[in-house]
């Protein structure tokens, strides 16, 4: 847990110890949410993966399934679809909740197949994915699709919840940051990374975002110390 109500702030680790600092930089980073079913975690790393662009050239020239309805959905069914020969994409509704731009171009990508109304049953495979079976919630039919890889993408859950009610934050929990810097609402506190950014997300701009931080902090820890 953490104080931040004010300087030095104060950090609680594993209940017990407690740190105090001058400044503090929040590098906790995003979770993805997962649809908890229990061959979802089995393979993970073997074929299951919620990061297309991280994974998805692993199975080039090969069939994939993705899941999801949103814009991040979408944007990584095309990025698959310039590598995978098909991709099978699973939307448990009868539409998607992603923008009119993002729908016409998957829809317009003749390599995505979407399933409408589709819940993921199972996800196949004893060592690596080898397939998906798949329900469809109105008629109830359940069928199976050969597929080297599944991706999840119904989004990610920012790893922010100690620090609510402390900081200024966005409705899903992304940590709010002043455009162009790394500084939060309370002074001192600085955040980095896939806890204030939801629209990038890749190691390469969470580790620039980092470095920023650390020049913040460095710039306040002087100014501060100047001024005293």
């Amino acid at each position: 847990s953490v104080d931040l109500t004010s300087a030095p702030f104060k950090i609680i680790i594993d209940e017990e110890k407690t740190l105090t600092t001058d400044t503090l930089i929040i590098a906790t980073g995003a979770s993805a949410k997962w649809l908890n079913i229990p061959s979802e975690q089995k393979l993970n790393g073997h074929g299951v993966s919620a990061c297309a662009v991280c994974d998805g050239f692993f199975f080039k020239n090969k069939e994939v399934a993705i899941v999801g309805g949103g814009d991040t959905a979408c944007e990584e069914a095309l990025y698959l679809s310039k590598l995978c020969t098909t991709v099978h994409m699973l939307v448990r509704r009868h539409e998607m909740r992603a923008s009119k731009v993002m729908q016409d171009r998957v829809l317009k990508t003749s390599n995505i197949v979407v399933y409408w109304n589709t819940d993921t049953e199972e996800i196949l495979g004893e060592n690596k994915v080898t397939g998906v079976r798949i329900k469809n919630n109105i008629t109830n039919k359940v069928s199976e699709i050969p597929v080297s890889a599944f991706f999840v993408a119904i989004g990610h859950q920012p790893n922010s919840e100690i620090f609510k009610g402390q900081l200024e934050m966005d409705n899903v929990g992304y940590i709010k940051t002043m455009p162009g810097t790394s500084r939060t609402s309370t002074e001192g506190v600085f955040a980095c990374g896939d806890v204030q950014d939801k629209i990038y997300r890749q190691a390469v701009t969470a580790a620039g975002s980092g470095c920023m931080a650390a020049m913040d902090a460095e710039r306040y820890l002087s100014a501060k110390e100047h001024n005293e």
